[in-house]
C-alpha cells in the first residue's frame, strides 16, 4: 500500500427534501451567486422553483446561466467567467448532472484570474484559487460534486480535457435520490456506467497490498450491479437510487483510491470520442474499457480472475485463471447490453475511420503515455479502438 494524505471537505446533505436547505448553505459562502444549470429538465420538474424559493428565503440573489450540455463547452464557461466578473458573484451553484457541476468549477478557477483558465486545461500551470461551488445533484454518475476534477471540452480542436485540485472539491453537496426518478433510461445506464468505470480505474493496480480498498471497491461495484435493474424496472424506487447516487459520490470522492495508483487510461481514450462525436461519456466508457481490458489483461492475469470471481461471481479455475478473467469481462459486456448500451464503436454511430486522430490527440503526438496499470503509446491506444470495433 503507498503513503497517502485523505481529505474530502465537502459536506453531503443527503435524501428527501434536502434540496429546500441550499439557500442556508449558499448563503453561508456568499450572497450573491452564479445559478448555473443545464435545459429545462430542472424546470419541468419544479426543481428550478423549489431552488429560488429557498435562495430567496436565505437572502442570496443571483444571476443564471444555463445551456450546459453534456461533455460541457468551453464556450459557455467563458461566458460564465465574464458574469461571475462582472457582477462580482461569490459562489457558483451547480444544479445539475456532472457536466454542469464540471462547468461550474471550470467557472470558478476562471474567476479569480486574469488570464486564460484553458491553459490549466492544457498542463499550463495550476489553480491557486477558485470561489467556492455548491451543487444539487440531479444525475448520479460522474461524481464530480465531492471530487477533484473537471472536464471539459473546447470547440477549438474539439479537445476533451480535465484538471484535478483540491481546491474543486465543492463546499456542499445536496443528493437527494428523488431528483433522479425522472431520468431516461439511457441517461441511467450512462450514470451507472460511468461510476462502474471510475471503480475500475482504481481497482486495476500494480499496487501490492491493497486489500482493504479491493474489497471496498468490488461492494460498491456489487452494489451497482444488484441495484441498477431495479431503478431501470421501476424509476422510482427510492431505496435503489438511494444505493446507487451514494454509491457514485464515494465511487469518486477519493477515498477509494488511497494507498493505490489507478489507471485511468480508458477515461483518457474516451475523452477523445466524446470530445470529436459528442457521445455520452457513460456510452462510450461501455465500448473502451471491455477493449482496453482485453488488451492489457495479460499484464495481471490473477487480478482479472479476483475482479471476475469477486464481482461477476465467475467459477474459480485455478488451472484456468485465463478463461476466468475473459468470462469476467464477457460479463461485463453482458450487463452493459442488458442496460441497453452498446460495446462496439459502431453502437455509438462511429463508421468514419479517426482511430489514428484519436490516438495522436490522446498522446500529444505520441509524446507521452497514458494509464498506469499498462502504460500506452499511440500503437496501443490504436490496437485498443481496433478492439472496440470488433
Amino acid at each position: 500500500m503507498e503513503n497517502f494524505v485523505f481529505q474530502n471537505p465537502t459536506k453531503i446533505l443527503f435524501g428527501r427534501g434536502m434540496e429546500d436547505h441550499v439557500g442556508e448553505e449558499t448563503a453561508f459562502y456568499s450572497k450573491k451567486v452564479l445559478l448555473h444549470y443545464g435545459g429545462g429538465s430542472i424546470k419541468s420538474s419544479g426543481l428550478y422553483d423549489r431552488v429560488m424559493a429557498s435562495l430567496k428565503k436565505a437572502g442570496v440573489s443571483w444571476i443564471e446561466l444555463g445551456g450546459v450540455k453534456p461533455n460541457p463547452r468551453f464556450s459557455l464557461v467563458q461566458e460564465g467567467i465574464r458574469l461571475a466578473k462582472e457582477n462580482q458573484l461569490g459562489l457558483i451553484l451547480a444544479v445539475g448532472g456532472g457536466s454542469v457541476i464540471d462547468s461550474a468549477k471550470a467557472i470558478a478557477m476562471g474567476a479569480v484570474i486574469d488570464g486564460n483558465v484553458w491553459d490549466f486545461y492544457m498542463g499550463k500551470g495550476a489553480p491557486q484559487s477558485a470561489l467556492p461551488v455548491g451543487t444539487v445533484l440531479t444525475i448520479p454518475a460522474a461524481g464530480s460534486e465531492s471530487s477533484t476534477g473537471t472536464v471539459i471540452t473546447n470547440e477549438e480542436g474539439w479537445l476533451k480535457r480535465s484538471v484535478n485540485s483540491e481546491l474543486l472539491y465543492p463546499r456542499f453537496s445536496i443528493l437527494n435520490p428523488e431528483l433522479a426518478f425522472s431520468l431516461p433510461k439511457f441517461q441511467v445506464a450512462c450514470g451507472v456506467t460511468d461510476i462502474m468505470a471510475h471503480l475500475m480505474e482504481r481497482y486495476f493496480t500494480n499496487v501490492p497490498h491493497v486489500s482493504f480498498t479491493d474489497r471496498l471497491i468490488e461492494a460498491t461495484m456489487k452494489t451497482l450491479i444488484n441495484q441498477a435493474p431495479l431503478v431501470l424496472e421501476d424509476p422510482r424506487n427510492y431505496d435503489a437510487w438511494a444505493e446507487i447516487m451514494w454509491a457514485g459520490t464515494i465511487a469518486h470522492n477519493n477515498l477509494l483510491n488511497t494507498g493505490r495508483i489507478g489507471d485511468w487510461a480508458s477515461h483518457d481514450i474516451e475523452h477523445e470520442i466524446s470530445g470529436i462525436y459528442d457521445v455520452a461519456h457513460g456510452a462510450g466508457l461501455a465500448v473502451v474499457f471491455p477493449a482496453w481490458m482485453k488488451y492489457v489483461w495479460h499484464h495481471d492475469v490473477n487480478r482479472f480472475a479476483q475482479w471476475a470471481v469477486r464481482v461477476w461471481n465467475v467459477d474459480m479455475d485455478v488451472f484456468n485463471p485465463e478463461a476466468v478473467a475473459l468470462q469476467g469481462i464477457a460479463r461485463l459486456e453482458a450487463f452493459s447490453k442488458s442496460m441497453g448500451l452498446g460495446t462496439r464503436l459502431a453502437d455509438l454511430g462511429i463508421k468514419d475511420d479517426r482511430i489514428d486522430e484519436m490516438a495522436d490527440k490522446c498522446t500529444n503526438g505520441n509524446t507521452h503515455t497514458v494509464g498506469n496499470f499498462v502504460p500506452l503509446d499511440r500503437n496501443a491506444i490504436r490496437e485498443i479502438l481496433r478492439l472496440a470495433e470488433k
